[in-house]
């Protein structure tokens, strides 16, 4: 699993790096919903969150097979040095 460049700390938005990874590996949010037992606007509405919830985040990274987690670190390390 390849990690992504981090945005900058004001930039950080957990919804829009969810799409884009979705996008990148060619998966749908009608897809994701099914992997993580939503509706597809469920997955649109999170799309426009800069923070998910710990739970459904968990269940996306399994589904999806990438760490948002490491970018929430990466995102806490860029924080600390502003």
């Amino acid at each position: 699993m390849k990690m992504k460049t981090t945005p900058s700390p004001t930039d950080f938005h957990l919804g829009l790096l969810l799409k884009a990874e979705l996008a990148r590996q060619g998966r749908t949010a009608t897809w994701l919903a099914k992997q993580v037992h939503c509706t597809p606007e469920n997955i649109y509405k999170t799309y426009r969150q800069q923070w998910i919830p710990m739970p459904l985040l968990f269940e996306i990274c399994k589904a999806l097979d990438y760490d948002f987690f490491k970018e929430c670190s990466a995102y806490l390390e860029a924080e600390k040095t502003k």
